[in-house]
């Protein structure tokens, strides 16, 4: 669960003065043409000096250190599966995902993020009223035509409660922030669905090159750091199988998104590659009580990615 306080107004409008192309300093992606002031609807940060630096520089520096410290071989993956506790514990296990982009940065201008609801229960896919989200980097702009389109699903809805303390979102986009130029967000949180349900989401707006797939996703919790071993070590091989029926709600607890997604990669033939798996006794914590974390990429197939398994 999220440590840290909840902001006090989580969807809060704002005013931004907003130079005529693109105020790279605060990364915000908005432009007018002509200078002025801009009104939008911004979701604030909720784990901001908990989960990672509240300091702009700090965060920038953060992240810039476990990207640079990671393996970037290989094409740029069509889709990740990256986990989501606070950097400390599992920064270096996103970053083995995220530092695979780069090649890509100018190309992807969407992200569709997809992370589990861990503090509001509902029923199917909580999209966002949102013009933008808040990092310390600065504003994140939604794709609102791809979310307005989705809403004629009939498993999204707008929930913004869904959105305004969930971390499961919030702590990749500092990842993508540094890692890609500009682009345009699609937070989807998730409830209860079924992986064609998701699948189907994906499927939406599953876009060509300009898009990537993020689902946010921690492994075991709370076991021994054998009993986490092994039991990650079989969602690895479930992932790399890409046989959803395999995992059940103890072993990831993103596991709506993840199964949606090897729902729509199985169909789509796929390849996938582990490229880090670990848990917070290989990070940051004792070895008595762990949380598990692991990093996947997804290549459409004919990009010549290789065999599937753990990359080295």
């Amino acid at each position: 669960m999220r440590r840290g306080s909840t902001p006090r107004h989580p969807l809060e409008r704002i005013s931004i003065r907003i130079p005529p192309v693109t105020a790279a300093r605060s990364g915000v992606i908005f432009a007018t043409g002509t200078g002025g002031l801009i009104m939008t609807k911004v979701r604030q940060p909720a784990v901001a000096g908990s989960f990672y630096p509240a300091d702009p520089r700090e965060l920038r520096e953060a992240v810039g250190r476990a990207l640079a410290a990671a393996d970037a071989l290989g094409p740029a993956p069509k889709a990740v599966i990256a986990p989501h506790a606070g950097f400390v514990y599992s920064g270096a296990v996103a970053a083995s995902a995220y530092a695979r982009l780069a090649q890509a940065r100018d190309r992807i201008r969407r992200v569709v993020l997809i992370g589990p609801s861990h503090r509001v229960a509902f029923r199917g896919l909580a999209a966002s009223s949102a013009e933008a989200f808040a990092t310390p980097l600065g504003l994140v702009p939604l794709d609102r035509e791809a979310t307005d389109a989705l809403l004629a699903l009939p498993q999204v809805k707008v929930r913004d409660q869904a959105h305004a303390a969930e971390h499961s979102l919030e702590v990749h986009l500092p990842f993508l922030q540094v890692v890609l130029d500009s682009f345009r967000l699609v937070p989807l949180s998730a409830g209860e669905a079924s992986p064609a349900e998701v699948a189907e989401v994906l499927d939406a707006v599953w876009g060509g090159g300009e898009t990537l797939i993020v689902v946010s996703s921690d492994l075991s919790h709370y076991l021994d750091y054998h009993a986490a071993r092994r039991i990650d070590a079989a969602t690895c091989r479930a992932i790399e199988t890409m046989r959803w029926e395999d995992l059940d709600e103890d072993q990831a607890c993103g596991r709506v998104g993840v199964n949606g997604l090897l729902e729509a990669a199985r169909h789509r033939h796929m390849a996938v590659r582990t490229v880090d798996l670990r848990n917070s006794g290989d990070t940051a914590g004792p070895r008595d009580e762990v949380v598990g974390y692991g990093a996947w990429v997804f290549d459409e197939a004919g990009t010549g990615a290789g065999e599937r398994g753990v990359v080295h």
